[in-house]
């Protein structure tokens, strides 16, 4: 569980635990965290939660969203950041900061199209980590290997790297091209869900089976076809 802890001049006002995918930060009182301040803007910031993973993002507030004293647009939370907002101050606790974090390493798939091929790596040697593509497709193997265990993947349908595959090794995975179009694929169990992070445009969501996911985290099916940042993948479950 994170929680946030609100201050004033180094006195605690307020403690809050970010229990809800979205948590919205500012004066109004529809907000989950009201900072009842004239230098907070009425929907100052917001933070997205995804497992164990929370990013904030400034909402065009007037007076700026700062993180350790540097002004920020989108930040990805770590434990013990401090958020300054108008004259008040959010710590971020994590308390997940001491567990091992290998699961949730994210994975960026899609980004810029400029790179090299020999920047690619096969799925079966090598699960694809901070590449600009979907990984290759995994290799066929002699008959006297033992056949490897088939997990949950995308198989990218359009674009330049259509043909390959991803397979999903991790609990997040990270997709997308920051200021363009960002989500998130996250296993719940043995279910996997779509969930929207950010967008060069305010409600440029993702779409599965042509339809945009909305706010919510959308459970994907076998065949799903998500659209994301331009580009066309298929879901496949194991």
């Amino acid at each position: 569980m994170t929680r946030l802890i609100l201050t004033l001049d180094g006195r605690s006002l307020a403690e809050y635990n970010m229990s809800k995918e979205r948590c919205t930060i500012g004066r109004l009182s529809d907000n989950d965290v009201r900072i009842d301040n004239t230098a907070v803007s009425g929907h100052h910031a917001l933070i997205i939660n995804i497992l164990n993973d929370s990013f904030l993002e400034d909402l065009n507030s007037t007076n700026g969203t700062y993180v350790n004293g540097k002004l920020i647009k989108k930040h990805s939370l770590q434990h013990n950041d401090l958020i300054t907002i108008g004259h008040h101050q959010l710590r971020f606790i994590d308390s997940h900061a001491d567990a091992g974090d290998d699961e949730f390493e994210k994975t960026l798939v899609i980004q810029s199209t400029d790179v090299t091929d020999d920047r690619l790596r096969p799925i079966s040697r090598q699960p694809l980590a901070n590449a600009s593509t979907a990984a290759a497709p995994t290799q066929t193997h002699r008959a006297s290997e033992a056949a490897p265990r088939r997990l949950s993947r995308l198989h990218v349908l359009s674009g330049p790297f259509s043909g390959r595959e991803l397979e999903l090794t991790k609990v997040l995975t990270t997709l997308g091209r920051p200021g363009l179009q960002v989500a998130a694929v996250t296993r719940r169990g043995d279910q996997h869900y779509l969930m929207y992070i950010d967008s060069g445009e305010a409600g440029h969501f993702p779409q599965v089976n042509g339809e945009p996911i909305g706010l919510q985290a959308r459970r994907l099916v076998d065949n799903d076809v998500i659209t994301l940042a331009g580009v066309k993948m298929a879901f496949f479950e194991v």
